[in-house]
């Protein structure tokens, strides 16, 4: 085995950086020259066509089947022309990966020739395997029919499938045969139209030319890179996505030196050549660096519409495994890849936008577009601070869990970052004592609006310790984990504050209908919001212990465990909830609670049989046989009258046996946990014990092979090791 490593480093640093040609000398000549998009459609489909399918994007309507056929016929022409000979729904099941089924233009006539076809309805729906998927017992085995449905909001896209041509990728929904939505994509443009609709009418306030309410995001993807050789010859990082043995090399990322470094050439190569496929794709990725940790990097997109972006992201992740394959590179999406580093996140900036051009979460230098500011402000955070354990439940995952509370991620506990300026904004705004009413702006410099400085979106510091902050016109979501798919984060997110609005859409009526002057209503109610939310403003340092000691005085739940936090989604309030919204239905709540419970039962039982085989396979069996060596040694030197100069050997050979039982009983009692957490029938109870009985020994076992690590000799150790996944690039 250690051969096996010594040839996959020799393979490593004989490889050179890819030479990687641009498409054309400007980005505006190939953006988007791979999808279908706005001007491609304006170009192909008749005025009466283009206009019903523009207005459909926009109010959330519906195409006739007669407009469907003629997309459809633009599409196909459209692709054929640049290559394309297969089309697929490209959806999003609850698996976390893509899904697609290709099939081809062309059909077989009563003649026996070939013709291209591709009509609306083939557009519109296709019907893959939904016993194949995971549905949280929604759908039985035996039970194969689903569908999946176009959703036109989001652009059509060729894919590049290398040798084999390229497919048209529709971006679609997928439900089940009974119309329960079994993917991520459903949900979350239902709680798009949800806080479109809550937002709008909170708007209409303060401006009735307001008549939309789109949210937008901006996800940043943290990843690392390491050479493909050395991924290979790691079992763990092949099958689990995370080494799960690894003594820290003597240089980690404690000389702070690789963030913003010097990109290393093929890396650089590799982010290139995939930002310029991105961007055929209508992908607008502009920041590329290096992260805190060696081998970790990061690519970060302009804001666009939520449902886009997340497509987006999706798409780049599976876009960027398969370039990172040209320049014989992996790429890691897991959470905590390597222990006593920093883990990787994908960094949710949200915020909502209007019709008129305004960013609702954008301070101004007119205190009554404050007011609508403030208004909007501290929903977010009343939102937040009453269904903080429901959005914790929105990002936990097996991942995860390594990552939230390390010194590079949020803790588990949910907290919210103002900044000074603002905290102080809303403390004046609580504490005003008598407020006088008077004509025109002036009221709002009686309620002391005007307090609040128009350079307020620079003038604080930003807190990378917050899950939540607030970093001048947007808030930045820290703790959502690398490999996630953001669309649950931003269901949860978006769902809890259309909720929220509509509250307040409600007070505020109330006290209009009583005669109430408005704008005193509305900070009245504000007042009464922030004094019941505050508690959850932190503006320290979310590492620290001491954070955690306050959190726990001010009763924040910091809930450490997935499943305890996945049970969050299935508590009477946040059914209620969902259903209320008209995001989710109980079933398909309770059918997300069971996949993602599934779901990190069969990692942790992954990660713990990867674990076990390597310990007794490759650990245990290396040390006994470099244990063998040295006991020859000692052996000789006895032989030889040299029985002190035996000693230290002797000395090793006791700790290598001492480390070897520890190894082999913790494997073994692991073991046994897992088989009695499989007779559990109960799927969350089931969880608990893979979280505590299983992954307790984790630790235990990583521990004494990480030492064994540092004892046997190189030459004989078999696993790849730290300094050579994160330093040969």
């Amino acid at each position: 085995m250690s051969k096996f490593r010594f040839k996959a480093l020799e393979i490593a640093q004989s490889r050179q950086a890819v030479a990687v040609a641009a498409p054309a000398d400007r980005v505006a000549d190939f953006f988007g020259s791979n999808t279908f998009n706005n001007e491609v459609m304006r170009a192909l489909l008749s005025p009466e066509a283009y206009i019903k399918v523009t207005e459909a994007i926009q109010t959330n309507g519906t195409i006739d089947r007669s407009i469907a056929d003629e997309v459809a016929g633009a599409m196909k022409s459209w692709a054929t022309s640049k290559g394309a000979t297969h089309y697929t729904h490209w959806f999003q099941p609850l698996t976390g990966e893509t899904a697609e089924k290709h099939d081809a233009f062309f059909d077989i006539t009563s003649d026996g020739k070939a013709m291209e076809k591709f009509k609306g309805s083939a557009l519109v729906q296709q019907e893959p395997d939904a016993s194949s998927f995971p549905s949280g017992g929604l759908r039985n085995t035996f039970e194969a029919r689903g569908y999946t449905g176009w959703d036109p909001s989001s652009p059509a896209f060729l894919m590049d499938n290398g040798a084999g041509g390229k497919t048209l990728c529709i971006p679609s929904v997928f439900i089940s045969y009974t119309g329960e939505a079994l993917d991520y994509k459903t949900p979350l443009l239902k709680s798009l139209n949800a806080l479109d609709r809550a937002a709008t009418s909170v708007c209409q306030f303060f401006d009735r030319s307001i008549t939309k309410v789109t949210p937008t995001l901006g996800p940043e993807q943290e990843y690392f890179v390491v050479d493909r050789a050395l991924f290979y010859a790691r079992p763990d990082l092949v099958l689990a996505g995370r080494t799960v043995f690894g003594h820290q090399p003597a240089r980690g990322q404690q000389l702070e030196d690789h963030y913003f470094g010097s990109i290393p050439p093929r890396v650089n190569a590799f982010m290139v050549d995939f930002e310029f496929e991105s961007m055929k794709l209508g992908m607008p990725v502009r920041t590329r660096h290096n992260e805190v940790a060696p081998g970790q990097f990061e690519v970060a997109p302009t804001f666009e519409e939520v449902n886009l972006a997340i497509d987006h992201n999706a798409l780049l992740m599976d876009l960027m495994e398969k370039i990172a394959e040209r320049h014989n590179l992996k790429v890691l999406f897991h959470e905590k890849p390597f222990a006593g580093i920093n883990g990787s996140g994908k960094h949710n900036n949200w915020s909502m936008g209007t019709n008129t051009g305004v960013n609702l979460l954008a301070p101004t230098t007119k205190p009554k577009e404050n007011l609508r500011f403030l208004t909007f402000l501290v929903n977010v955070v009343k939102a937040v601070h009453d269904n903080a354990d429901l959005l914790r439940a929105s990002i936990a995952s097996a991942g995860n869990e390594y990552r939230l509370g390390a010194n590079e991620a949020p803790p588990a506990i949910m907290s919210i970052f103002l900044g000074d300026t603002l905290t102080k904004a809303l403390g004046d705004l609580e504490t005003k004592s008598e407020i006088l009413l008077n004509k025109g702006d002036n009221v709002y410099y009686k309620l002391g609006l005007t307090r609040i400085p128009s350079l307020m979106r620079d003038n604080t510091d930003r807190n990378r310790t917050s899950p939540f902050a607030f970093t001048g016109n947007k808030f930045e979501f820290r703790a959502v984990g690398s490999s996630a798919n953001s669309a649950s984060t931003m269901t949860v997110l978006n769902t809890i504050v259309a909720n929220q609005l509509n509250q307040f859409k409600t007070d505020l009526d109330n006290r209009l209908a009583r005669g109430e002057k408005k704008e005193l209503a509305i900070v009245d109610i504000l007042k009464e919001y922030y004094a019941q939310a505050k508690r959850i403003l932190f503006e320290g340092n979310g590492y620290s212990d001491e954070w955690v000691e306050e959190a726990a005085r001010r009763g924040l739940s910091n809930i450490k465990s997935s499943p305890d936090a996945l049970a969050v989604y299935v508590q009477p309030e946040s059914l209620a909830l969902f259903e209320r919204t008209g995001v989710m239905s109980h079933a398909e709540v309770e059918s997300r609670y069971e996949i993602e419970l599934e779901k990190y039962i069969k990692t942790v039982q992954i990660e713990s049989r990867v674990m076990g085989d390597l310990a007794m396979n490759h650990v245990v069996s290396t040390a006994l046989k470099y244990q063998h060596k040295l006991s020859q040694t000692a052996r000789n030197l006895v032989e030889l009258g040299m029985i002190a100069e035996a000693e230290p050997i002797k000395d090793i050979l006791r700790e290598i046996s001492s480390r070897v039982i520890v190894i082999k009983r913790q494997t073994e009692s692991m073991i046994e946990a897992r088989k009695r957490a499989n007779n559990v029938e109960d799927t969350a109870d089931r969880a608990r014990l893979y979280a505590t009985d299983v992954k307790d020994h984790f630790d235990i076992i990583r521990y004494e092979v990480d030492k064994l690590e540092q004892i046997v000799d190189d030459e004989d150790w078999p696993l790849i090791k730290y300094r050579e996944l994160l330093f040969v690039k």
